[in-house]
This record gives structure tokens, sequence and C-alpha cells, in this order.
């Protein structure tokens, strides 16, 4: 998986249009990145930018963004009703999919240094950044705000991590650093009355409730031995929530923020809260997410709602989002659109997957076409993935048998294998023909000069190269299908045993077919070693097909009495 960070810069500028176009071009013009939202304030003077993309863009664009900010904002004028501290008032990094926390800050930490050294802005890290524990939580960073800092860098205690220790007049100073995903998420109810859903979100937010004596509302707070009030703790860690009122729906709804989903994901607030509004007489109608949340969530919850149904999770990513937002009702106050909602679709090029997105009709007359692309490749990866398909719908129809309950987890494991198999192989149809076009592209370049004639040898070479690795990938991941189809000749519903049959016929075809595409292509690679080492990866990867095909065909034969 392609490591993606988000990043949510805030900006001291909420009115000035040209600035803030300023700001979306610096974000823009960085490759790999790709700006998501821009949510400006006029009473606040502030604006939220959203972008995510490869930790590295990220990093760029985001010190583009705050350059552009420092020389064009100047906190001296800036009045608005937000606390801040300076031009680029904050700027955290976010993993979202395919990076660890730890490695986000490393990432956090790179974006400092430069800000303090290339543009001489004083940098506090804060969150997990943060290199002291009295600089985790933002608020005491920002104590003081613009007006204190002048004090604030003189006295030791608050030397920047990275910058000068001089007020920075016009921008101020910074904080950066990297925090988890943060899911502003509504929950819907039955009711009208602030004070019942008050209840619910007190009975599961981490602060839970004051203490009282006697009555629960109205009886005397209960004090420690240092005389802070004490607390009820809610049942649920990392979620702050507040009941309150819709006039534009009329109902009540439990607003959360979810500020750490390895706490507490989604599907469990969801879940928590139905259980405590249903203690309380009242019913969860739906709920509502607000912004954007990571393809994880969704598919987190779907797996979850499906387990708990005693349903196999195996089933494909669609499904799962699918199975989520109608378990949660994410649809009830407006229709919850996946490729408008989820960060990895809303970040996804329609053109690096035009081929999976025909119709088979549409992918058949493509390739019939005169174009030589798509071709075998991308063909024996559909066909591969074909094969895959048909093992994820029979171990789901195993998975649901009656009388085979006990056996669902076996069976549900299988079915995600090929569904992951599944999905991988789609990736390569589209891949196969871009590396083909790779090829031409390379082909067309100019030759007038010696230097012209050696670039384009080396980018025809290069482009081969890849043209030849993309069909072994295929190989490899159509091989491995053989094993979850294997057991599932031995395991699976005897009712299927033909479709699993037909599998083992389209996993040979696949691996067959890429194989000859691998061979193909090795032919005409100037760099003979490599050359060989590519036909002898994919001529044993061959062998083993062709040796375990037979074997898995007799065991099909023999179920169907033949």
């Amino acid at each position: 998986m392609n490591p993606i960070i988000e990043c949510v810069p805030n900006f001291s500028e909420g009115r000035d249009l040209r600035i803030l176009d300023e700001i979306s071009a610096a974000i823009s013009s960085v490759e790999g990145v790709r700006l998501l939202h821009r949510d400006p304030g006029k009473a606040t003077n502030r604006t939220v930018f959203t972008f995510v993309g490869h930790p590295e863009a990220v990093v760029e664009a985001a010190f583009r963004a705050i350059s552009v900010a420092g020389r064009l904002i100047d906190m001296r004028h800036h009045q608005g009703e937000h606390a801040r501290m300076g031009a680029t008032d904050v700027c955290p990094f976010i993993p979202i999919s395919g990076i660890s926390m730890e490695e986000t800050v490393l990432y956090s930490r790179i974006l400092a240094k430069r800000v303090g050294d290339e543009l001489n802005i004083p940098v506090y890290l804060y969150e997990a950044s943060a290199t002291h524990p009295g600089r985790r939580n933002l608020a005491d960073i920002r104590a003081g705000e613009y007006e204190g800092l002048p004090a604030k860098l003189k006295d030791p205690q608050w030397k920047p991590d990275f910058g000068p220790a001089e007020f920075n007049a016009q921008s101020g100073a910074t904080v950066i650093g990297a925090r988890p995903f943060l899911v502003a998420y509504n929950i819907n109810l039955n009711t009208t009355s602030v004070r019942l859903a008050n209840s619910v979100a007190f009975d599961v937010r981490e602060a839970g409730r004051v203490k009282r004596e006697g009555h629960p509302i109205t009886g005397k707070i209960m004090l420690d031995s240092d005389g802070q009030p004490l607390r009820i703790p809610g049942t649920l860690k990392a979620v702050k929530a507040v009941g309150w009122y819709i006039e534009e729906y009329k109902t009540a709804q439990i607003s959360m923020n979810l500020t750490d989903l390895a706490q507490t994901p989604l599907h469990m607030a969801f879940d928590e809260v139905v259980r405590a509004a249903t203690a309380r007489g009242i019913r969860v109608t739906g709920s509502e997410l607000v912004g954007l949340v990571p393809l994880s969530c969704l598919v987190d919850a779907g797996r979850h709602f499906l387990r708990k149904m005693g349903r196999s999770e195996g089933v494909s990513e669609k499904e799962l989002i699918e199975c989520a937002v109608r378990t949660m009702g994410l649809s009830e106050l407006s229709p919850f659109l996946p490729h408008e909602r989820i960060i990895e679709y809303k970040m996804s090029s329609t053109a690096d997957q035009r081929l999976i997105h025909l119709s088979l009709s549409d992918l058949a007359d493509e390739t019939a076409s005169e174009s030589p692309a798509p071709g075998g490749g991308s063909i024996s990866a559909a066909v591969g993935a074909l094969a895959a398909a048909l093992g994820a719908m029979v171990a789901n129809l195993s998975a649901g048998k009656r009388g085979w309950e006990a056996q669902l987890d076996g069976f549900s494991d299988l079915a995600r294998t090929c569904q992951m198999q599944k999905e991988l192989l789609l990736r390569k149809v589209d891949e196969d023909t871009r590396a083909f076009d790779g090829i031409m592209n390379a082909f067309s370049l100019p030759k007038n000069t010696e230097e012209e004639k050696e670039e384009r040898k080396g980018r025809i070479e290069q482009a081969t190269v890849y043209a030849t690795v993309v069909p072994l990938e295929t190989m490899k991941l159509a091989f491995s299908c053989l094993d979850p189809i294997g057991e599932l000749i031995e395991k699976g519903n005897p009712n299927s045993v033909s479709d699993v049959g037909v599998a083992v016929l389209c996993i040979r075809s696949a691996v067959y077919g890429a194989w000859m595409n691998v061979t193909i292509n090795a032919c005409s690679l100037a760099d003979q070693k490599k050359a060989t080492q590519f036909r002898a990866e994919a001529d044993s990867l061959l062998q083993k097909c062709l040796e375990i095909e037979p074997v898995l065909l007799q065991a099909v034969r023999a179920k169907l009495g033949g």
C-alpha cells in the first residue's frame, strides 16, 4: 500500500481571497499532492486547508504553503475570533494509510526543521511529535497567542524546537506535529431533547460526567482531596461528545469527535451510543460523518457488522462500505457518496483505472480494437482476477452454508484472501497496459543527437524492464491463488466444486498468458543477465503451476463423480 498522509494547516487569513488562492496554488503545484478542501472563516479570519499525498510530496507542499503565508500574511494587522500565534498557526500531519505514526512524526520534524532554518520562523512541535511533555497540547503552546510571543521567546523554557528564539513580527510562530486522524461524527436520535441527548453523550464520552451526591443533575458536586470535581468516566476512550439540537433536521444529535480511531473506531462509537440510548429509552435513527474519512473507517465497520450478523467478512470493498452505510444510517440526512467522502477515493485517478471501470462488453470491444493495448498481459491479469473472484464466492457460500457455522471464521479468512488477490490482480489489468504505453512513449522520443539517442535508448530499456516486471508480478499473484482454491476444493461447499474447477483453469491461463508476456519482453532487453533472471523465474513459476493444475483438476473431477 502506498503511504498516504493528510495535512490540515490552519492559516491566519479568512477574508483575502487573493492570499488564499496563492496558498492553494502553492499546495497544488506539488506533484503527488491533492488539495481536497479549503474552508475559510470570515469571523475567525482563519482558513483550514486539507490536502493529501505521498509523505515527501506533502512535506514539500506544506513548506511552500507556509512560505507563501509567511510572505503575504502580516500578523501585526491580524484580528479574528479564533486563538492564533502565527501566519501559519498550526500544521498537523495525519497518517492515513500505509504509514505509521512514528514515520509520520519523522516527516513532521523534517518540515519543522526546514521552516525554522529556511524561513526563520520559530517552530514548536506538538502532539506525537512533541519533544517536551508540556508541549503535546496545542492550547498550552498557544497560550498568550501572538501578542504574548515576544515574552515567551525570551523564556528558556519556551525555546522553539526549530528556528530562532527571536520574535518574527510578521509571521509569528508556527506549531507543527503529527496526530491521529480526527473523525467528526454525529449520531441522530428520535428526540428533540438536548437534555436526553446530553445524558447519552455523558455516558459515552471519555470525560464522562461530574459526580454528584443524590440527584445526578441537581445534586451537590463531589470534590476530591485537591478540591477538584470528581468525575464518572464514560465508556469510550479518546472520544469527546455533547448533545445538541439541530433546527434544520428537527432532531437532537450526539456530536462526537473521535480523536484516536485505534482506541475507538467508528463502529464502536456507533454501537456504544446505540446501547446507551436504548438504556435511556431513546432510539438511534441514523448518523452522519462530517468531512472526509479514511477508507479503513468504513471497511473495518463493514467487517464488524458482518461479523455480528454471523456472515463472512470476505466480500468486496464496495459491499463492506454499503454494509457500513446501511447499518449506521449514514445516508439518513443526506446521501453518503463514497467517492466524495472517502479520502483514498478522492485521491484516486480514474485514468489509472480506466480499463477495470469499463463494462465487460466495453472491455471486450476495447481489446478487439486496432490498438495493441490492452493485450495479452492485461487479459491474463483479468482472467486471474476472475479466478480469485470465484474463490471468494465459493468461500462465502461455504461460510453461509447451514450447519457449517463452526467453520465460519476459516471460510471468512479464505474469502478475504481471495478478495485481496482479486484486487491486486485487477490493478495489473491497467498497469500492464500502462507499461506497454511506456515502451511506445520511449520509442517516440527524439533521436537527432547522440545525447538524445542515448537518452532514448536508456528510456526504452527502463520501460521494457517495467513491462517485464508487471506480467511477472501477475504470474506470482495468479499462482498464489492456487493455495486457497486448493483448500476450497477440499473443504468448500461441494455444490460449488465446478466453480473452483473453473478457477483452476483461469489460474492456469493467467499464469501461462503472463509467462508469454514476460518471455517476449525479456527478449527485447539489452541487459541479458537481467533478461535471463526474469525468464528463469517465470519458467519456474509456470512449471510449478503446470504440475499443480492437473492434481487440482483431478480432485475436482473426483468430487464431480468423473
